[in-house]
């Protein structure tokens, strides 16, 4: 694929409200749906994959049912089906608001066409989501169940099938919007002396950890230590890769990123430069 592909994921806290069951932020989505549609006609011959978080939706259901542990009983098949279903509603809220301002949205379902192994992706939605690029569509996923060879079934989350897809159809940025504007050496809420950190690479993150102790790290709110370490192992990975988590909630950011623009607020999270550079 010749042109730019941009992946960009609406996180869970930033579409819903964590605290209330199924409670979709409708004003977030629309303002989303909106900046994305800015930046898409700004943009043209950019290739955009989507992606959103469950928030809570099929969080609650998950967590309920201990899905992401493994599947293996009646009463957890019948919960792997419903985390299924709660992920699919709010899937299909997303899809409406980016359908709303025009946008050649298609929703694909990632548990039809993915498989894990004890946890890890081997199969995912890679051929449908190559062939809707190719097509001019923009194909959306998001974190849903999957039949697990070892545990019965489990959860894939929009971050990992993102690593996935990656793999077949290389990124050049990464976008993941969330409710936190970066990454953080401490909980910002919790912790007074908390730095901010606007750029991170293998090498600083390395230093970081040491310098702080085994019992410190970057902000663990939210599964963030799970997000940045999965963004040092995909631009390593992948030459040229920019990740980028910023605050959603601040107008303009996410239509911003994607535009192009070097200099979003947030966190970059990005290869070290050659030696000597």
């Amino acid at each position: 694929m010749n042109t730019s592909v941009v992946y960009l994921k609406l996180g869970g806290s930033l579409i819903t409200d964590k605290q209330r069951p199924e409670a979709p932020r409708l004003e977030v989505l629309e303002r989303m749906a909106q900046e994305i549609r800015a930046a898409w006609t700004a943009r043209p011959g950019m290739h955009l994959v989507l992606g959103h978080g469950s928030g809570s939706f099929g969080h609650v259901a998950a967590r309920r049912y201990g899905t992401r542990q493994g599947v293996h009983t009646p009463e957890e098949w019948y919960g792997f089906a419903v985390t299924g279903d709660a992920a699919a509603r709010l899937n299909r809220r997303v899809t409406a608001a980016l359908l709303a301002v025009g946008l050649p949205v298609w929703s694909i379902q990632p548990g039809a066409a993915a498989l894990c192994q004890d946890g890890r992706l081997v199969r995912g939605p890679e051929e449908a989501v190559r062939e809707a690029l190719t097509r001019g569509l923009i194909p959306l996923v998001y974190g849903d169940v999957v039949l697990d060879t070892v545990r019965g079934g489990t959860i894939a989350s929009t971050e990992e099938l993102f690593e996935r897809l990656a793999e077949q159809i290389p990124p050049t940025r990464l976008i993941l919007a969330g409710e936190v504007p970066g990454v953080f050496t401490a909980d910002p809420q919790r912790a007074s002396d908390a730095r901010h950190l606007p750029r991170i690479t293998p090498r600083t993150y390395r230093a970081l950890r040491a310098g702080m102790g085994p019992s410190a790290g970057v902000d663990v709110t939210g599964g963030m230590a799970s997000k940045v370490a999965q963004a040092l192992r995909m631009v390593q990975r992948h030459p040229g890769l920019r990740v980028l988590l910023c605050d959603g909630r601040v107008p303009g950011v996410v239509e911003r990123a994607l535009r192009g623009e070097a200099e979003v607020p947030g966190t970059w999270i990005e290869a070290d430069p050659p030696d000597g550079v």
